[in-house]
């Protein structure tokens, strides 16, 4: 709703018009003007009347009438028929149609129309036939729906207007949410026609009008309730219909100059059709008129009147070889006598009465000048279906009478498509293979499908000759994001990066500043606000902000800042190179596909999404990514509704990773494996084993083959079958490891099988060979980078993808069977948890048997050992946190607290530091072991995390975990219970007793150990022998002593006991259990799921860690010092489980996946057509062409049958000719003649 302060301006430019000069209308004898007003309401009389009649004998607006500020405006609100407001304006028919457009979509929020069809004639009383009404409803109104249109009538609850106004109605309430609901029913009605008028004038506004509509059916001149929006032309008259007329045809052709889209963003003009129903003679001057602007028409061929009239003009005169041949001598002196004896002719037909009709014959034989424009549509006999395609059809007549000779005949039409939705309609008119379609052509309805959102077009474009790489520059790609909507969560991340790379708050005009008149608020929507200078940098900021750490930041090599590391630097160099000329806007963007999957996930849109994950590569890591976005979306989403669908669509996306690996997977074993550890070029460098963890993808890391690759990498170069007491033995006798008892991998087997073969591609040989089947083995050749750009020399033989110049120098077997043991993760886990469990063995030891008193009586040597021992520990968690990765201090300290292990053990740190410290002094030497003792429990806590590599322990650590919430909830209805019982218990026992320790012991503590049995009976029944003296002395109690028990009101404690008993027994601990009972098989069935998933984290955990484990790491970690401080060897364990491909190897491993992507899809398809639902679809159209035929058929039937009658009537006259010719002159004719009546008897059925 508008406010008073806010709406002040529209009396001050729109106006009314009211009649200020009498011209006496001759039927009144003196008591009306020609206006319809009586004399006295009148200021002056015109001349006419007093000197001469001849002088002022008609009346003229523009003359009579003057203008006041308009008092009619607001809301209108129908009493007693509906809830929803409508919109209303009384203006002079003179008022700029450009303020009346901007007001309706600038302030009034009518959302810009993608068509305007105004509906002409049938007004007044006029019975509207039943075939009309099914155009109007099933036809006009549903291809509305589906355009997002204005349909324009009179607006008043008569004729065609109310016909419309209950379609609109029947078709907003079957419409089941907002977007469906497009249809705008616009009424323009003349002011002095209007029922009720009165009851809308208010010289401040009405906010609302009650306007009451009287309850019949019968037609009337009221406004319809139906009509989202009146414009009350007022010319100075009352009771004369046609005043609206003039400002109705400028305020279309207005329209007809507008672009499409919000604020005219669209890529074409709106375009506007006139559709004619019925009419009078009257209105042949409208069409002329607006034929002249070249204003499109659709005639309802068969409604009567003026539509009659021009389809058989058009219609019968085209078909006659006399009006083709009008004048050629003439030029342009106008059409021949023949066409005008023709024209006059139908003229006379049709519009018997009429007393000008020489008026008539000129604008008729004008309009037929001008028939490219007009569409005749039978629609008794067409029917109301595929009225779009009619509308559409009529539109692109037109425009193509309007179009260029330099532009393309179906840009237009394509347009038009695009602008609709209407994919069928391109497909079976456009993309038919009939037309070659040149680049500059589908660009710009590219621009507009994408923009909003018809992913349908952007498919057919791409299949139809649009070439995405030349198509999505860095510029254009930065023109998509600033048309990202301005109420959606990345609008907002965007305005937020924004601000900050301008480090100014950005200032976006909102609906309490508005401006003075609605032409300059579609000014300022349209230029102003921050939006328009969305950059690359502010993208690529919002991506780093959802990706995090799992990927390099975007779009940095576009904006040359891949070489810098802090954010400060690279904010200030993209500031100054966006002051700049932005050369890097020209370019081709590197990955379009991905980079269009990126806008669309951003944006939420699901079915565009998809189909950019279809034409992107690496279809896996795409889908983990999208996956991984949505999901961080979803926690910044304030709105319930959108949360759900990033939610759903990211659901969407991690099935679909998890199935395509699938198909590789079954494809090929070791190239999928790849495919899960190969560094990715368009995702920042990250792999899909990084993604789907950023991304929390639990179902893909459930997957089989991802397991089995963790499994591999777990295990090294061992086989994975081997039994744990094999590692143990060999362990602790480390030279077991060179005998057969634990069985490797033949790694120099595999090789010797690839060098036997020279040719690398001759048939028969496995092209895996270049990921080979050990790519995997745990070795530092594993990280080296796979480069086959340079294997132009005679072809090697390769292992693991590298050649042998990249291959480190072969060791010999002792070193590297030693390697293969030592290096393996599962080695690492298995000395660090038998480390730990010795760790814990010395902890408990010392805090038992071996804790000393404070310096210098101590601490012992044992204690000194288990202080090295944590300080080791503490060197290891630093290790990992600041000196693994590529991660800035400041991201590895966050990623660092999200793992609750790591906080576990950051606690058993501090715990121990703090109970070290205190040890050592006398005075807290107690509260020092007390903290020791609890630090014990954390680290012994710390056993669990260790113990979820297992396959039965680990899904039962999850259900643990999952119960422990349980608890809490329980503890909860626990703890209120016993302290309600407690304190009852307590004052029943007990008249007097201030000591603080025995009441919190009998109201807590008590209570608590009755649910395990643990009842004193003879303490809480008095019929019980108690041998505990007593005293009931307040002195003696306030010193200690033990209060007497209270006798009179014990028989109240035994009850009260009793009920304890049994709720807490049975019904707590029963709710407990069946509370257990459903975490189990809730997560019992997702168990193994979660499991698997975390065993990735630890399995990254100890393939970074050194093989020696606490306290010996001590010596790995001055190892380590040595080789990247002094020696500068760099880590080849920086990257977790990341293997770089160039060359052919990385183009082959993506054809592969390419190859399983379109499988799958090939399989899904097939699903989906077999469906239900898809055999219905198929159905339908069978059964609509089926009509369709019988339809076409029952029209050559009718054809036929005319033939036939034309055939007999032809026979039967030749045959009368016959008969007279032999009978002569002198004698009568045997019979009449026939007549061509007599040959149709029936002729009106089958029109």
């Amino acid at each position: 709703m508008i406010s008073r302060r806010k709406r002040s301006w529209i009396p001050k430019i729109i106006k009314k018009r009211v009649c200020t000069t009498f011209v006496e209308d001759s039927f009144s004898n003196g008591a009306l003007c020609q206006c319809g007003g009586a004399r006295d309401a009148h200021a002056s009389v015109a001349l006419g009347d007093y000197f001469s009649t001849a002088m002022v004998n008609h009346w003229d607006s523009a003359q009579h009438s003057s203008e006041y500020p308009t008092d009619a405006f607001g809301e209108i609100h129908f009493a007693g028929a509906s809830k929803r407001h409508s919109y209303f304006l009384r203006l002079s028919w003179d008022t700029v149609p450009s303020m009346v457009y901007t007001l309706m979509t600038a302030h009034w929020g009518l959302p810009s129309p993608n068509l305007v069809v105004s509906v002409v004639g049938g007004e007044g009383r006029t019975k509207v036939k039943t075939w009309v009404r099914e155009v109007l409803r099933q036809g006009l109104v549903k291809a509305s729906q589906s355009t997002g249109a204005w349909i324009i009538t009179t607006g008043l609850r008569e004729g065609v207007g109310r016909c419309v106004g209950e379609a609109v109605r029947d078709h907003a309430t079957a419409a089941s949410s907002v977007p469906l609901n497009k249809v705008v029913a616009l009424g323009i009605a003349p002011w002095g026609l209007v029922h009720n008028r009165t009851q809308l004038v208010n010289s401040q506004g009405s906010f609302p009008a009650k306007y009451y509509v009287q309850n019949t059916s019968r037609d009337s001149c009221c406004l319809d309730n139906n009509y989202q929006a009146f414009l009350l032309v007022d010319d100075g008259s009352e009771g004369r219909r046609g005043g609206e007329t003039g400002f109705r045809a400028k305020l279309e052709d207005y329209i007809s100059h507008q672009r499409t889209g919000i604020w005219g963003s669209g890529s074409i003009d709106i375009p506007v059709l006139c559709m004619l129903v019925s009419g009078e003679a009257s209105m042949l001057e409208r069409v002329d008129l607006s034929l002249k602007t070249s204003m499109p028409w659709l005639v309802l061929a068969g409604s009567g009147g003026l539509a009659d009239f021009l389809s058989d003009l058009l219609e019968n005169l085209s078909s006659a070889p006399a009006a083709q041949s009008s004048g050629e001598g003439d030029g342009e002196a106008g059409p021949s006598v023949d066409l005008k004896d023709r024209v006059a002719e139908r003229v006379r037909k049709h519009f018997p009465s009429d007393t000008e009709s020489d008026k008539l014959v000129e604008q008729a034989l004008s309009i037929y000048q001008n028939r490219g424009f007009i569409t005749i549509y039978h629609g008794e006999q067409e029917g109301p279906n595929d009225f779009d395609t009619v509308l559409l059809k009529a539109l692109v007549g037109a425009s193509k009478q309007r179009t260029s000779v330099d532009a393309s005949p179906y840009n237009e039409e394509l347009k038009l498509a695009v602008t609709w939705n209407r994919v069928d309609i391109a497909k079976s008119e456009l993309f038919n293979g009939d037309i070659q379609w040149r680049y500059d052509d589908l660009e710009d309805s590219m621009t507009d499908a994408l923009i909003n959102d018809k992913p349908q077009f952007v498919r057919l474009f791409t299949e139809n000759g649009l070439n995405i790489l030349d198509y999505l520059t860095y510029g254009r790609l930065e023109s998509l994001y600033r048309s990202v909507a301005d109420g959606t969560m990345l609008y907002q991340l965007l305005q937020r990066r924004l601000v900050e790379r301008l480090g100014t708050v950005a200032t976006v005009p909102t609906s309490s500043n508005m401006p003075d008149s609605p032409s300059k608020v579609a000014a300022e929507n349209m230029h102003s606000g921050p939006v328009t200078d969305i950059t690359l940098f502010e993208v690529a900021g919002v991506l780093e902000l959802l990706m995090g750490d799992v990927c390099q930041p975007f779009y940095y090599d576009a904006l040359g800042l891949e070489q810098i590391s802090s954010k400060r630097r690279a904010l200030r160099r993209a500031s100054k190179l966006l002051r700049g000329d932005c050369l890097y806007r020209r370019e081709r963007c590197l990955f379009p596909w991905a980079s269009l999957f990126i806008w669309a996930v951003l944006q939420n849109r699901s079915e565009m999404a998809t189909f950019f994950w279809e034409m992107a590569g690496e279809s896996v890591l795409s889908a983990l990514s999208g996956c991984k976005i949505l999901r961080e979306l979803s926690k910044l989403e304030v709105e319930t509704e959108t949360k759900l669908s990033m939610k759903e669509l990211a659901q969407r996306f991690e099935t679909v990773a998890h199935d395509v690996f699938s198909s590789c997977y079954q494809s090929n074993e070791n190239r999928s494996f790849t495919l899960l550890i190969r560094k990715s070029p368009v995702w920042g460098g990250t792999t899909c084993l990084q993604m789907g963890m950023g991304a929390d993808a639990r179902l893909f890391f459930s997957h089989d083959g991802v397991q089995s690759l963790l499994s591999q990498i777990w295990w090294g170069d061992m086989e994975r079958n081997t039994e744990v007491w094999k590692l143990l033995l060999t362990f602790f006798c480390p030279v077991l490891c060179y005998t057969n008892l634990i069985s490797f991998r033949k790694q120099e087997d595999h090789h010797q099988e690839e060098e036997g073969k020279p040719n690398e591609d001759a048939p028969g040989r496995d092209s895996d060979s270049l990921y080979g089947a050990t790519i995997f083995s745990f070795s530092d050749i594993k990280h080296i980078e796979a480069d086959t750009q340079g294997l132009n020399t005679p072809r090697t033989a390769t292992i693991r993808g590298i050649p042998h110049s990249r291959r480190p120098p072969k060791r010999p077997f002792v070193v590297s069977r030693w390697r293969q043991f030592w290096f393996a993760p599962v080695t690492a886990f298995l000395g660090n948890v038998l480390m730990y469990f010795l760790f814990l063995l010395l902890f408990a030891y010392v805090l038992l048997v071996d804790f000393k008193r404070p310096p210098p009586k101590g601490p012992a040597i044992t204690e000194y050992v288990l202080y090295f021992w944590v300080f080791t520990i503490v060197c290891e968690e630093i290790r990992e946190t600041f000196f693994l990765g590529t991660m800035n201090w400041r991201q590895r300290i966050r990623v660092y607290i999200q793992d609750v292990w790591n906080k576990c053990d950051l606690i058993a740190i501090i715990l121990f530091v703090i109970g070290l410290i205190c040890r050592m002094f006398e005075w807290s030497y107690g509260f020092g072991r007390e903290i020791l003792c609890v630090d014990y429990m954390v680290f012994t806590l710390r056993l669990i995390h260790i113990f979820a590599i297992h396959k039965q322990l680990g899904p039962k650590i999850i259900i643990v975990g999952k119960m422990m919430k349980d608890v809490f909830f329980f503890l909860f209805f626990l703890g209120v219970w016993q302290m309600a019982y407690g304190v009852a218990n307590q004052a029943l026992l007990y008249s007097y007793d201030p000591n603080l320790d025995r009441i919190f012991r009998r109201v807590f503590y008590r209570p608590y150990l009755h649910i395990f049995g643990q009842i004193p009976v003879e303490e809480m029944d008095v019929g019980k022998q108690w041998d505990m003296e007593c005293t009931d002395n307040i002195t003696l109690i306030d010193s200690g002593e033990e209060p007497c028990r209270v006798l009179y009101s014990n028989w109240l404690v035994v009850i009260l006991l009793v009920v304890y008993l049994l709720v807490t027994n049975i019904l707590l601990i029963n709710l407990l259990i069946a509370m257990f009972s459903h975490t189990f098989s809730e997560v019992q069935a997702n168990s193994d799921i979660y499991w698997k998933f975390q065993r990735y984290n630890l399995i990254v955990q100890y393939h970074s860690r050194p093989s020696l484990a606490p306290p010996f790491i001590i010596l790995s970690h001055i190892n380590l010092f040595i080789k990247r401080t002094i020696r500068k060897v760099p880590s080849v364990k920086i990257h977790h489980f990341v293997l770089k491909l160039k060359g052919k190897a990385a183009n082959r491993l993506m054809t592969w996946e390419t190859i399983q992507k379109e499988d799958f899809l090939t399989a899904q398809n097939k699903i989906q057509k077999s469906s239900d639902s898809e055999r219905l679809k198929r159905m339908s159209v069978k059964v609509d062409g089926m009509v369709k035929h019988l339809t076409e058929s029952r029209d050559f039937d009718h054809r036929l049958r005319a033939l036939e009658s034309e055939m007999e009537y032809c026979s039967n006259a030749l045959s009368w000719i016959v008969d007279t010719l032999a009978q002569g002159s002198t004698f009568k004719p045997p019979r009449p003649p026939p007549t061509l009546r007599d040959a149709f008897p029936s002729s009106s059925n089958y029109s």
